[in-house]
């Protein structure tokens, strides 16, 4: 809605601010209008021109000028595309000039979004190049489908799912897809960080990935990696103690999607015992030998597990089930018994079914910090039996010095 008879001082502001962004479009398309008879259709003076006049026309409060307006800008840009005679003609500049007069429409309802629009728009612009060689080179062809699983969840899935408990405060579809995206998503941006920091330290930074789907899985692929002869036991360890700290950061991200309550009390013991694992981790992998066996590098062309996601997600809402049907039954001695049960199989299900269960009490953190100690212990067991005393030995005494620091702040704080 355009705003009610500005003074001369806010069209003004308005005009200007137009002629900025026109101007800050219009000098990166100038750079590769090129010259003569076959120069592209618009440069520096037509794009600062075209914002102006949105922004003219908003200012006139009339409806009908602004969308003459917009049709003239993309009358003009469909003939000089028409009238384009080069190999590879394209639109992008025809679109980016119908999308600068928009720009300049926007100024005179926030200049704000506008102005970031017109740097968003200029960024795009300028990253032609490396945005072709991203999509055509770079990308793999099973990364480029999970991004689009991705999208696909968070931009249609998300939206349309219900958003209530079908049972006390859990099951809550829309909870439950929330998470799914959020596993989803951080997997993705740790195998494209992965790519783009890989070689040495692909076992750390895999070992970070996949903690983020199961810590415990993790810890003993890692250890059978040693058990088996494939690899060291102190790199092995280090990649174990590393995968520990995707196990905090993810429950922070459980905590902010289910019950946002219980960030106040959780972000600082758990980053404090994320920052400690790492510090652990990454001694135990700098200092291990630098020869890594193949199978424990190798790369995969899949941004994310979806079987995996999902199934974590599953185990997350039927362990909040089982806490919720004990807590019905047994009250709060219900809770803490389902919370412990629960992180033998998976601590972020076990501690989500707490969250659920309203804001921050002395019971809750009861269960917090015994859910933290079994699942430590559950660790612990996993890493002796499948990697053995050598692995172990490396690896203990880092999984529980952080967990105890991190249940020690609990009490604390």
């Amino acid at each position: 809605m355009i705003p009610a008879t500005p003074d001369l001082s806010q069209a003004a502001t308005t005009l200007a601010a137009a002629l900025g962004c026109g101007l800050l479009i219009g000098v990166e398309r100038e750079r590769r209008k090129g010259e003569g008879p076959g120069r592209a259709l618009a440069g520096l003076r037509t794009f600062a021109l075209t914002c102006v006049t949105g922004a003219a026309a908003a200012l006139i409060q009339i409806n009908g000028v602004i969308v003459a307006g917009a049709l003239f800008v993309a009358a003009l840009g469909a003939v000089a595309y028409f009238r384009d005679r080069s190999d590879d003609p394209g639109v992008t500049t025809e679109v980016a000039l119908l999308l600068t007069y928009l720009i300049g429409v926007m100024c005179a309802w926030s200049l704000p979004l506008a102005a970031g629009l017109a740097v968003g728009l200029t960024a795009v612009l300028f990253s032609r190049e490396r945005m072709h060689r991203l999509a055509r080179h770079w990308l793999r062809p099973a990364e480029v489908r999970d991004g689009i699983v991705l999208a696909a969840l968070v931009l249609l899935a998300l939206p349309l799912v219900p958003d209530r408990p079908l049972w006390g405060n859990t099951l809550n579809p829309h909870v439950i897809v929330q998470l799914l995206a959020l596993l989803l998503g951080v997997q993705a941006a740790a195998h494209l960080a992965r790519r783009l920091l890989q070689a040495r330290h692909a076992v750390a930074l895999s070992a970070l990935a996949s903690g983020f789907v199961s810590s415990t899985a993790t810890i003993a692929t890692l250890g059978l990696a040693v058990r088996e002869g494939r690899s060291g036991a102190r790199l092995m360890a280090g990649g174990a103690l590393l995968s520990c700290v995707s196990t905090l950061l993810q429950l922070l991200l459980v905590a902010a999607a289910v019950q946002p309550a219980w960030l106040a009390h959780l972000v600082w013991p758990a980053l404090a015992g994320a920052v400690l694992a790492l510090a652990l981790g990454w001694w135990l992998v700098r200092g291990a030998p630098s020869e890594v066996a193949p199978d424990a590098v190798e790369q995969d062309e899949r941004m994310f597990s979806l079987k995996g996601a999902v199934a974590v997600a599953a185990l997350l809402a039927g362990i909040q089930v089982l806490v919720h049907a004990l807590t019905l039954w047994l009250g709060e001695a219900g809770l803490v018994v389902g919370s412990l049960l629960g992180a033998l199989v998976d601590l972020h299900s076990a501690l989500a079914a707490v969250f659920t269960t309203g804001p921050p009490a002395p019971i809750g953190h009861q269960a917090v910090m015994g859910a933290l100690a079994v699942h430590a212990a559950s660790k612990s067991v996993t890493a002796a039996l499948v990697g053995g005393r050598t692995y172990a030995l490396w690896f203990l005494p880092g999984l529980w010095a952080h967990t105890l620091l991190v249940m020690g702040l609990l009490f604390v704080l």
